[in-house]
């Protein structure tokens, strides 16, 4: 609860059952563990690498993502509401059923996933738009 794990290397690793409460997990390589179970309420997964790990129905609300790669990542589902998922690499995420209404999405490249059943506010929708080629006025 509210510890710092910067640029650690958790890489697959069994975390099934575990609670980050407010951490500052930022750097730290999580690629391809186990995370059946895990809570993450709020803090800080900046730059993380989270490629290939399932959270899907996770309530990740809030939880600051910035610049992390969450490549292949398994989210259906997902509570990413309020959510910074600026400049984050979402490349062949499944999103299905995800819910990013509120979240910051500046620099998400939306042609590298499947927005499909995806819950998006107005603005996310604007920006999804433009990056396919939309000119909005």
């Amino acid at each position: 609860m509210e510890s710092a794990f910067e640029n650690c290397n958790f890489s697959e690793a069994n975390l099934f059952v575990s609670t980050f409460e407010s951490c500052k997990m930022t750097g730290s390589d999580f690629s391809s563990c186990i995370m059946d179970g895990i809570t993450i309420l709020k803090g800080d997964w900046s730059y993380t690498n989270l490629r290939h790990c399932k959270l899907m129905k996770q309530n990740l609300r809030g939880v600051r993502f910035y610049e992390a790669d969450l490549s292949n990542v398994n989210l259906e589902k997902a509570d990413l509401r309020d959510c910074d998922l600026s400049r984050t690499i979402l490349t062949k995420g499944k999103l299905y059923g995800a819910d990013i209404r509120g979240a910051k999405v500046d620099g998400v490249d939306f042609k590298t996933f499947e927005i499909k059943g995806v819950r998006m506010d107005r603005e996310q929708t604007i920006l999804y738009s433009i990056s396919h080629g939309a000119i909005v006025d």
